[in-house]
């Protein structure tokens, strides 16, 4: 089958798989102190609550945005007091929904360089997805690698994590919980997606040496509560099962945090050594 083909049949069995995903709700649940899970059973979307207003991570498609609100709401917040909102990258996925979501509340909207023309074009220039389009956002501010976002005293980091997206972006921030603290790390994406040219890529010449730059800049962050753009990369069913049933905060998790990067390395390394030796 061509290559072209293939990607294609990818792209939409994604897009069409996260669809009915986005759908299906998953019980918001808090994580620690003022840290909160309120996306749905795939697409992972996080709150951090503050007095002067909340920040809210990704938003999913438009058709998740009901089930975010519904998630803050049973978290006795409001939705409207979100002022700041982020992605972890600029695939349709996280960031579909960011239009309707920043209309729901008047929120500023904030993107890493690299995938904030993305959004602010509704998809138009990612790489490989070029066939996805998305409801365009204005984006009030451009980050850079290492850019602060302070809110209400909670600040959150914005670690530059390329490959995936040109913008990809971890965030890192600490917080609390039964008196102890935390780092916090949510994952934007190391995933080598099928389709994904490591080599003599003319559309995105660095690709290989930004994946490389992400695991260099992820081993380094110091890890205790592990989370991801997806639940699936940290285990939350399972974690969230758990909660009530063992001592501690399931969510500690700097060895599975170790354990994930470190087999994504090597799933990039062998797909980079297989593209290199066709």
């Amino acid at each position: 089958m061509p290559r072209f083909i293939t990607c294609l049949l990818f792209v939409t069995l994604v897009c069409n798989t996260n669809s009915l995903r986005a759908d299906k709700p998953f019980p918001a649940h808090r994580i620690a102190d003022n840290l909160y899970y309120v996306g749905s059973a795939d697409l992972a979307v996080y709150l951090i609550t503050t007095p002067q207003g909340h920040l809210l991570i990704n938003s999913g498609f438009p058709e998740t945005v009901p089930l975010i609100e519904a998630s803050v709401t049973a978290l006795g917040f409001n939705i409207t007091d979100v002022k700041i909102i982020l992605a972890s990258h600029a695939h349709a996925d996280h960031v579909a929904g960011h239009a309707r979501l920043q209309q729901r509340t008047g929120a500023e909207v904030f993107v890493m360089r690299g995938d904030h023309a993305v959004i602010a074009a509704g998809g138009q220039g990612q790489y490989l997805y070029v066939d996805t389009r998305w409801p365009p956002c204005p984006v009030d501010r451009v980050l850079a690698d290492g850019d602060d976002i302070t809110l209400g005293g909670i600040t959150v980091t914005a670690h530059l994590t390329p490959g995936h997206t040109r913008g990809c972006t971890t965030w890192a921030c600490q917080t609390t919980d039964a008196g102890k603290d935390y780092n916090v790390v949510i994952i934007g994406s190391p995933n080598v997606n099928p389709g994904y040219q490591l080599v003599e890529n003319n559309t995105y010449p660095q690709i290989a040496n930004d994946f490389a730059h992400t695991f260099t800049v992820l081993k380094k962050l110091p890890c205790d509560i592990f989370l991801g753009a997806h639940g699936a990369y940290y285990g939350m069913d399972e974690k969230y099962r758990q909660r009530d049933a063992r001592e501690g905060n399931p969510f500690f998790d700097p060895d599975g945090y170790a354990t994930y990067v470190a087999s994504k390395e090597k799933a990039y390394r062998a797909e980079l050594a297989r593209q290199q030796t066709k």
